[in-house]
């Protein structure tokens, strides 16, 4: 079921600690406890927020490359683990479901790392994790592809929450996977809005932040809260800055059940936080169910190997 009452939902746009997880851990707590200040009953961080995106992956392939892609390895967090327990008593003290990118290290060996998403309730338990099913460009020399066992939409007592990375929004079928099961709240984690590198098409590089959130809030009838993350020269360790050649600005959005911005862009480190109307999402519902009444299923199958 929909849900009754209007509820308030938060976009945390900050900088993690880049390859400090126990600094990274503190401000995540610290933000976690802001935003339920708010009177927000979920909050979102940025894709790989702990301990931040690989932003080396964009330079030369030379040994300060190794060295980088070496401390990143070991700066990952294995789930659930000290990291995981932290972020789940910094939840359940503030009364605030979680939703965050993790890199999660393969506990077995110790030498894959994935892009995931973790799901912690107000309870203090992880309700979920997906692990991003395939890193995009680059970023597949630094993470391992995911599996679709986390393409579940999970039941809060405010609505029916889900979450991607990046361009897992521009293939498709994990979103549908989500619409499927009726996602009312959708967190779109991104690395944020990359600084312009083609001065004929300046806006080409980040646009599709927006336009994909945009896309999936229409298409599923659902809100969604798109979460870009930052990063300069300043955030990154002091030994790795020549490799940080790509900066990040946020613009983070929060978006209607009909494609419509309603909050953002962010701007520098900001929570952004909307109410949701309920009312809002059954209307949109009533026009648009992609896997029910617009679905055709008569004409089409779709199914997938969660394993």
């Amino acid at each position: 079921m929909a849900p009754s009452t209007s509820f308030r939902v938060a976009a945390i746009q900050a900088a993690p600690c880049y390859m400090d997880v126990q600094a990274s851990l503190d401000k995540a707590c610290a933000l976690i406890k802001s935003a339920a200040q708010t009177g927000a009953v979920v909050a979102a961080f940025s894709e790989a927020w702990l301990p931040g995106f690989p932003f080396f992956l964009f330079s030369a392939l030379d040994r300060q490359w190794w060295r980088a892609a070496a401390r990143y390895l070991e700066a990952t967090i294995e789930v659930p683990g000290p990291e995981t327990d932290a972020l789940c008593a910094a939840a359940r003290d503030a009364g605030i479901d979680v939703v965050i990118g993790v890199v999660e290290r393969d506990s077995t060996t110790q030498g894959s790392a994935y892009c995931t998403i973790l799901f912690i309730g107000r309870e203090g338990k992880i309700l979920g994790r997906h692990r991003k099913t395939r890193p995009t460009l680059v970023e597949r020399a630094i993470w391992a592809d995911g599996d679709a066992r986390g393409l579940v939409v999970h039941e809060r007592s405010y609505g029916r929450i889900s979450a991607l990375n990046c361009w897992e929004h521009n293939s498709v079928l994990p979103g549908y996977a989500l619409m499927a099961q009726g996602t009312q709240v959708h967190f779109a984690l991104w690395p944020g809005r990359e600084q312009a590198t083609a001065p004929a098409a300046p806006e080409a590089l980040y646009s599709r932040q927006l336009l994909l959130s945009r896309a999936f809030a229409s298409q599923a009838a659902s809100y969604v809260v798109c979460v870009g993350g930052l990063r300069t020269k300043q955030d990154v360790p002091e030994e790795f800055v020549d490799l940080q050649i790509r900066d990040t600005t946020g613009d983070s959005y929060i978006i209607d059940p009909r494609g419509e911005v309603i909050v953002g862009p962010g701007v520098g480190e900001t929570i952004l936080t909307a109410e949701c109307d309920p009312e809002l999402l059954r209307a949109a519902k009533v026009a648009c169910d992609v896997a029910g009444h617009y679905g055709r299923k008569d004409l089409f199958e779709f199914s997938v190997r969660a394993s």
